[in-house]
């Protein structure tokens, strides 16, 4: 096949070097900045974008084009990284927020750490991309191969697929992870979300991926097709495989497409126990006052005027809505509660702190938890956070004078075990996490796969006030919504700022409050039982085939180029 990439679209680039070992090409530097543009550009595929899936699938096309022009691992890694440093520091720049307007840091250091932050997230794209590089057989033991450009093929577009996946995945485990802008989130409301509950926001994002880099296949086949003939170069004995190279990627390019819009249909779980009334409370407590004495007593009593005014059968609270310690809430607040749950019948979960008092008079282990009263019962359930936030709940090893350099009152706190029983609301057993937990959804899947009774509604109790009226709050929502659509079950979300709201089983927001007003979210959820593919065997899908699909180009890859640029 005549080479997909002509110099002529290369003319920023110097010519390509001898096979002897001389000077190797070099892309220009306004190839990493368009590659960093296009990563900004990927923010606006998710959150609060509607349909932004179907923005991001072209974005992905133009970015593994872009990957093409690469002439080895390096540059495949710079370019990846200059699109994961565009996204990122576009995408998640409301840690500025907390850290100067919250957290008190001056705005050079908060700027400073964002940027630092974002250039360490942008370690995996790179890293994704040089693997891809490798695996594609466009690199061999570090040396590109210089005497002939890169041309998409089957093998690498598997390739492109896993390495991103695996890259994903690594950034959402290595250091506690942080999966925020994972590919697959912005699907939700895009032509792959029927995926999610098969192989989870990963393998969503693997699709993508594949998908993209099958249209870039057929695309630059077509493109060095009729370069070809119109030079009349073509000499090629059977036209019907110069055919088949543009009309076979596009094929299962569509067929994932169409799959991906009527996986929906198929209905993962049932409906289980009878539906139940939820009060979802907002009470937009000022971040600058939650903790003061007098911002504490404000919101014990705005808490208790809202829980009290009306009953449901659940009842929920922001994370510390109650920002004491536990065995020191207000006697009128514990008596009041008590008795409101007991005579309407109401079970009520509300956030507050943890902690063991030693028998001299000392708080040890500190968890940021939420309690449940059961109406009738004097047992007090408790499920403490597992998964903490770094230099927020927990000071990672050497960055204490990192935490000391913002004003936030929290520090080291204690974690609770992964898999924690569910909380009983009559019949229906609630799975609940806390602020950032769902966005890892491997841990809520084990939640529910390893459960003796697993649960039928999910809620999320959180605190976003540390960020501000900023894109984290639709960005979280959306994450919130991936996880109905991985697990098959409804998502509740009482947050202190927003976004409040109830989603269904389908991913669909069924209510939600206006954010950084005071209300309540009344409506009706039903839960479901049974385990989606994706409860059932949670990352371990992708993992193993893009593990199985990288190891094969690596084995195979540059032998396979190499017979390919053979034939030229």
């Amino acid at each position: 096949m005549a080479d997909p990439i002509t110099s002529r679209s290369r003319r920023d680039v110097s010519a390509p070097a001898p096979a002897d070992g001389t000077r190797s090409r070099a892309l220009p530097r306004w190839h990493y900045l368009v590659a960093l543009a296009a990563g900004a550009l990927n923010t606006l595929s998710f959150a609060p974008t509607p349909h932004g899936g179907w923005l991001q699938l072209a974005i992905f096309v133009f970015f593994f084009a872009w990957l093409t022009r690469s002439t080895g691992w390096k540059s495949a890694a710079l370019t990846g990284g200059a699109f994961g440093f565009g996204n990122f520091v576009s995408g998640v720049w409301w840690l500025y927020v907390s850290m100067h307007y919250y957290g008190g840091m001056p705005a050079p250091l908060a700027g400073t750490a964002l940027v630092l932050f974002s250039l360490y997230l942008a370690v995996y794209p790179a890293l994704a991309a040089g693997v891809w590089s490798f695996c594609a057989g466009h690199a061999q033991n570090g040396a590109a191969d210089q005497r002939a450009p890169f041309s998409p093929t089957w093998h690498g577009a598997l390739a492109f697929a896993s390495a991103w996946a695996i890259g994903e995945w690594l950034r959402g485990t290595v250091f506690t992870g942080f999966p925020w802008l994972a590919t697959g989130y912005a699907q939700v409301d895009g032509p792959f979300a029927g995926f999610a509950p098969v192989v989870g926001v990963y393998g969503v994002g693997w699709m993508v991926a594949l998908t993209a880099a099958l249209l870039v296949q057929a695309l630059l086949a077509l493109v060095s097709s009729r370069r070809a003939r119109r030079a009349e170069e073509s000499r090629d004995p059977t036209p019907r495989g110069r055919v088949a190279s543009v009309v076979v990627p596009t094929g299962v390019a569509l067929a994932l497409l169409v799959i991906g819009l009527l996986l929906p249909l198929v209905q993962w779980t049932t409906p289980a126990n009878a539906p139940l009334s939820v009060r979802l409370l907002q009470g937009n407590v000022k971040q600058e006052m939650k903790f003061e004495e007098a911002g504490t007593l404000g919101a014990i009593a705005e808490y208790q005027q809202m829980i009290t005014s009306k009953p449901a059968d659940l009842i929920v609270t922001p994370e510390t809505a109650i920002p004491v310690l536990a065995q020191q809430l207000p006697p009128n607040f514990a008596a009041a509660i008590r008795q409101f749950s007991d005579s309407t019948g109401s079970a009520l979960l509300f956030g507050a702190i943890g902690g063991t008092i030693t028998p001299d008079g000392r708080v040890v282990d500190y968890t940021n938890s939420l309690f449940g009263v059961t109406p009738g019962s004097h047992e007090i359930y408790r499920y403490d956070k597992h998964h903490l936030v770094p230099f927020g709940e927990f000071v990672p090893w050497g960055f204490r004078w990192f935490v000391n350099l913002m004003n936030i009152p929290l520090g080291d706190f204690f974690r609770g075990p992964p898999v924690q029983k569910p909380f009983m609301v009559h019949n229906q057993p609630v799975a609940v996490n806390i602020c950032y937990e769902d966005i890892f959804g491997e841990e809520i899947a084990r939640t529910l796969r390893e459960n003796a009774t697993p649960a039928g509604v999910l809620i999320n109790s959180t605190n976003l006030a540390w960020f501000g009226d900023t894109i984290a709050l639709d960005q979280h929502l959306q994450i919130a919504r991936m996880r109905s659509l991985e697990t098959g079950r409804p998502m509740l979300r009482a947050t202190n700022t927003g976004m409040t709201a109830a989603i269904d089983a389908n991913g669909r927001v069924i209510g939600r409050l206006t954010p950084y007003t005071i209300g309540s979210l009344d409506l009706t959820v039903q839960g479901t039982s049974g385990n989606t593919p994706y409860v059932t065997s949670g990352n371990n899908t992708v993992l193993a085939v893009s593990a199985l699909l990288l190891a094969f180009g690596f084995a195979f890859g540059p032998a396979i180029a190499r017979r390919r640029n053979g034939k030229r």
